[in-house]
């Protein structure tokens, strides 16, 4: 009997510490990832063994929680919740070191979950990205990709989008969980800009934008929200500046490509827009599917535009011919 009255005791403050996390309580957050600690440690060694990759995962693990945990349901189960993350981030290290090649299981957002669900889940902690932001720009564009972006998720997609080696995607991403396991111990009790407003309004800048753009007043969008300066890039080479802005959004939509923004992430110096591109019914493979607007600011304008445009998925048929 006592064994199941201990049990029961686990079971409650696991409860009580995953909705007080699910509310916004960091403290009580980090107590139920030490609670779970050992567990998820357990299952990082069963499947790494020993080392710094076994201690990547854990960490991993802990910074999916920080953006997931709203989406446990069930509270009594968040110590199997936290494992399969674990699991997953195995896998996923696993197989982005190509050293095996399984089919990676990741934690379902809720069923109902919409805009709003998906805004607050991108937003949900002035703290987190307090600690995010205090990053240096080397470490952080890597942070942002991996962990709130959609499609720019794996190494070898951030290695192409910072135009640097998947070895350096590696080596950031590991000096970057260490520095935010630090720094959010340190942020939790400062005062903090709103997130969810700044992403809020970041959603509907994009929006606006496209729709000036097919209004003809692109250009008006440029000279009031960009730097003169503006560097426009891809795969880290400087293509252009202002000009080539405007023109090669005056060339897709000549073409009838249309933009719809898919998620939006958005940081005081750091500002990713994931679109959807939308070709015309003629010309279907005109554009790759989708684009990520990654932009730095500078003084409250865009000064830095990288664009990474998502592969198109290969098509079995041509393959086979």
């Amino acid at each position: 009997m006592s064994g199941i009255r201990t049990e029961d005791t686990g079971l409650s403050e696991d409860v009580a510490l995953t909705r007080a996390a699910q509310s916004g309580d960091v403290s009580a957050l980090s107590l139920l990832l030490e609670r779970h600690r050992p567990g998820m440690r357990a299952v990082a060694l069963s499947l790494l063994g020993p080392g710094p990759d076994a201690d990547d995962a854990v960490q991993e693990a802990a910074l999916v929680a920080l953006r997931r945990i709203v989406d446990v349901r069930d509270p009594e189960s968040v110590g199997p919740w936290l494992r399969m993350v674990v699991r997953n981030a195995c896998r996923t290290l696993l197989r982005e070191s190509r050293r095996v090649e399984p089919v990676a299981e990741v934690p379902q957002m809720r069923d109902d979950a919409g805009p709003e669900q998906v805004l607050a889940n991108h937003a949900m902690r002035d703290w987190v990205w307090e600690a995010v932001d205090s990053l240096s720009p080397t470490l952080r564009l890597p942070v942002v990709l991996r962990y709130f972006s959609t499609g720019i998720t794996s190494y070898q997609q951030i290695a192409e989008a910072c135009a640097v080696p998947v070895g350096t995607v590696r080596s950031r991403l590991s000096q970057a969980r260490t520095l935010l396991a630090r720094a959010l111990t340190t942020t939790v009790a400062a005062a903090h800009a709103d997130m969810r407003r700044r992403t809020e309004a970041s959603w509907h800048e994009a929006r606006e934008t496209l729709a000036a753009a097919e209004r003809g007043e692109f250009g008006k969008v440029v000279r009031d929200r960009y730097s003169r300066e503006v560097s426009l890039l891809a795969g880290g080479q400087r293509l252009g500046g202002t000009d080539l802005l405007l023109s090669g959004m005056d060339c897709d939509l000549s073409a009838g490509v249309r933009q719809r923004p898919v998620n939006v992430v958005a940081g005081r110096s750091l500002v990713v827009w994931e679109m959807e591109l939308i070709n015309p019914a003629d010309d279907p493979d005109h554009c790759p599917p989708g684009v990520a607007w990654i932009m730095s600011l500078d003084g409250g304008r865009f000064d830095r535009i990288s664009l990474y445009h998502s592969r198109r998925p290969a098509d079995p048929s041509r393959a086979a011919a």
